[in-house]
């Protein structure tokens, strides 16, 4: 696995009230659901990435209120076209 390291001024831990590596565990699980909301990632590439397994993840999006479902009207029609 790949790490990345990057400098946080030390005030945002405490703005947050989270340790360090609860604040790393949260950009994870943000950017995931960000890059999903964005269609930029699958599911499963979206949990991988929050490190959670994919129902935590559903159940994540459903905390955060974005859709689990990424489909608009017109890829429907197709489906079902």
């Amino acid at each position: 696995m790949t790490q990345l390291a990057i400098d946080l001024p030390e005030g945002v831990f405490s703005a947050l009230r989270l340790a360090p590596h609860e604040f790393a565990n949260e950009m994870r699980v943000a950017a995931a659901v960000q890059w999903y909301g964005e269609r930029r990632v699958s599911q499963g590439k979206a949990a991988e990435i929050a490190g959670i397994s994919r129902v935590a993840f559903i159940d994540e999006l459903r905390r955060r209120h974005v859709s689990a479902i990424q489909i608009d009207a017109e890829e429907l029609g197709a489906e079902l076209g």
